[in-house]
């Protein structure tokens, strides 16, 4: 008993019974605009002073509304009143305006339907409970019973007192009636304000899109922060080792430390300026200038054997001769590339590393290749972590060669530890 009250009585059936009334209002417009026409074919008649002129016009009202109904800003609104007032879960209902006819179909029709059904719960909500409340002290004012208000059926004897039981029943029957409406409109929500197949299709390109921009802030963050966490431990702890017998190694290695800070915060603040103005991160990365092969890996060997790594470095720009040739996406990826490999050798090598960067003709004669190897001996001496498969940092370096079309592998290589990059260039000139 409890739980059928509150199902026609409690808070989400009240929410809905609003829900139908502001429909009814919103088809107010179009109710007026159809009596005028109603009214001129009824050679000038009042509609409104006319019970059958006034079902003609709230008929011609609903074809009017199905036309506005394709409006595709239509089903954004709707979804909005329906997940707010009929307790329909979002996940079930369409985001965003309506873009394929279909969808502009159906949301017409959920409009249509809305407006319709919200016009007739409200015209009796509004003639109801005035007319219960009447039949109700029928039997207890005389005035009533005497005054010419319709009510003469009920006569002036006994049968009066039945009119109260009348009252009741159309308060009863009102209250059904709404709270059947709410359940009809709740249960079609999401059949004609779902998504479609474009709408999950586009959802799932907006999901995408925002992973992919989340994965290369990640990189980012990792590649720029964890190697320069890793460059300033290893620095700091050589010059403490140093402090006594080589002030001039310390103060180069508080050198390198400082020249690793400013520029990991000058990444750090152009990844976080991204996040917090919402820029759009394209192909190109953050905004400001990214590090870049060309312009800073000499930069990037010099911090490394700062740190107490030792670096033996061969490089082949090919026939463009310099690096600053390469494409920039290019060139920024593979330093990345070759700045994880140098963190990793940081972290986990036991000696010096060799690396070699090199352009050579690809398999394809129509184009050439950028080639990384970097190679160092597996060994974990104590103090530093022991080398696994590969973590995020591998994983970020995989994406960045995915994204040019290129390949990462990364293990054991004839007793020492590999790390080699193949990424294609543009054409063979570069």
């Amino acid at each position: 008993m409890r739980g059928g009250l509150s199902r026609l009585l409690g808070a989400p059936a009240r929410l809905r019974w609003v829900h139908q009334i502001l429909g009814g209002a919103l088809l107010m417009p179009y109710f007026l605009l159809a009596t005028v026409g109603v009214g001129m074919a009824a050679d000038g008649a009042n509609a409104l002073s006319s019970l059958p002129l006034s079902l003609a016009a709230y008929a011609a009202a609903l074809p009017l509304a199905a036309v506005t109904g394709v409006y595709g800003l239509v089903r954004p609104l709707s979804v909005s009143a329906v997940r707010a007032m009929c307790q329909v879960p979002g996940e079930r209902l369409a985001e965003g305006p309506a873009r394929s006819w279909a969808a502009r179909g159906r949301a017409s029709a959920w409009w249509t339907l809305h407006l319709g059904v919200g016009a007739l719960v409200s015209g009796m909500t509004l003639a109801v409970p005035p007319l219960a409340v009447v039949l109700l002290v029928l039997p207890f004012v005389s005035g009533l019973r005497e005054a010419r208000l319709g009510f003469g059926w009920f006569g002036t004897g006994v049968e009066t007192y039945a009119a109260p039981l009348v009252g009741i029943g159309l308060l009863a029957a009102l209250t059904l009636c709404a709270a059947a409406a709410g359940e009809l409109l709740a249960k079609l929500a999401p059949v004609l304000l779902g998504p479609t197949a474009a709408d999950r299709l586009a959802a799932a390109e907006d999901r995408a899109a925002d992973l992919a921009v989340r994965n290369r802030l990640a990189r980012e963050l990792h590649d720029a922060v964890g190697h320069a966490l890793s460059a300033v431990t290893l620095q700091a702890a050589a010059a403490r080792r140093m402090l006594e017998r080589d002030p001039a190694f310390v103060r180069e290695a508080l050198a390198a430390i400082e020249d690793t800070t400013r520029r990991t915060v000058g990444e750090l603040d152009a990844v976080l300026g991204l996040l917090r103005e919402g820029e759009p991160a394209g192909p190109e990365g953050p905004p400001g200038r990214a590090p870049t092969l060309a312009a800073d890996l000499d930069g990037l060997l010099d911090r490394t054997r700062a740190a107490g790594t030792g670096v033996s470095a061969h490089q082949d720009p090919g026939p463009a001769g310099d690096w600053a040739r390469l494409p920039e996406i290019t060139s920024r990826e593979a330093y990345r590339i070759v700045q994880e490999g140098l963190s990793n050798a940081l972290r986990h090598g036991a000696g010096p590393v060799d690396l070699r960067i090199l352009v050579r003709a690809g398999q394809d004669t129509e184009r050439r290749e950028l080639e990384i190897t970097m190679t160092n001996p597996p060994a974990a001496p104590e103090g530093r972590e022991p080398r696994t498969g590969g973590g995020r940092g591998l994983r970020g370096c995989a994406e960045r060669a995915a994204l040019l079309g290129g390949s990462i592998e990364a293990g054991p290589y004839q007793s020492r530890w590999r790390l080699r990059a193949v990424l294609p260039l543009a054409g063979a000139d570069r």
